[in-house]
């Protein structure tokens, strides 16, 4: 990530660019540069694209969870002073974005998700026994994406210091069960945000019919594919993604 992170307060963010805000909000085990295409081509669209390191695991245990994080993101946006945003959300950031849509609609003028927890979470933070064999977690990584070399070393390597510190697996798993607590299947019907849904034809973690389900559920959403894509896809197809979502914020005059 070339952008330097800025430290404010008790916020740590990314920023680049000006006018409609996108703040970007990154799943469990994320990183921000996960979204680095993503800040380098909205950034330069007119838009200004920020990127906020979510407490996922700083903050204490009975607030590590979903309605709380989504708290922080509404913070944050008070923060800096925005009347709207745009919120764009992968996996636990999607489901965060979610949330936080349905506590303060009036503050979001459109939502992007992307492989969302929200409706399915049988695949978050379980499959964790075998977590000091570094093997196990390499290929629990790489079956995040459809193309097992977009897991880098880099990215097995935070897996693996992750699921092996106790204190933030402890918060892993706290952060799953959240997220199963947090369903929102009776909630989407009465969200009337509109709603781009990116999503991965060969997700393994959060299958292509969770996509379907949203879309179905959510008053109004427009449904878009990638093919060969697994569970990120501003990571595995970064041109493909801004290149829909760039169409779905144009036609919706965003």
């Amino acid at each position: 990530m070339t952008h330097t992170i800025k430290k404010e307060g008790k916020y740590n963010y990314i920023e680049a660019g000006e006018g409609t805000p996108i703040i970007v909000l990154h799943g469990l085990m994320g990183g921000l540069s996960n979204f680095t295409a993503v800040l380098n081509h909205f950034s330069k669209k007119g838009y200004q694209v920020i990127i906020p390191e979510l407490p996922i695991y700083s903050k204490p245990l009975l607030k590590t969870n979903v309605k709380s994080f989504a708290k922080f993101v509404h913070e944050f946006i008070e923060y800096k002073g925005f009347d709207k945003v745009i919120l764009l959300g992968n996996s636990l950031g999607g489901h965060i974005g979610l949330y936080l849509t349905k506590l303060h609609p009036e503050l979001v003028k459109a939502l992007v998700i992307t492989g969302s927890s929200g409706l399915y979470e049988s695949a978050m933070g379980g499959g964790y026994t075998k977590r000091s064999d570094y093997e196990v977690m390499k290929k629990k990584a790489q079956e995040v994406f459809y193309d097992p070399a977009v897991a880098t070393k880099e990215i097995v390597d935070e897996v693996y210091e992750t699921v092996n510190d106790r204190g933030k697996l402890i918060k892993t798993v706290a952060i799953a069960k959240s997220a199963i607590r947090h369903n929102m299947a009776k909630d989407l019907p009465k969200m009337t945000t509109p709603t781009c849904i990116i999503w991965g034809k060969n997700d393994t973690v959060t299958p292509p019919n969770v996509g379907v389900e949203f879309n179905e559920l959510l008053p109004d959403s427009d449904l878009f594919w990638i093919d060969k894509c697994g569970h990120a896809a501003m990571m595995e197809h970064p041109e493909e993604f801004n290149a829909v979502l760039d169409a779905w914020l144009q036609k919706r005059g965003f």
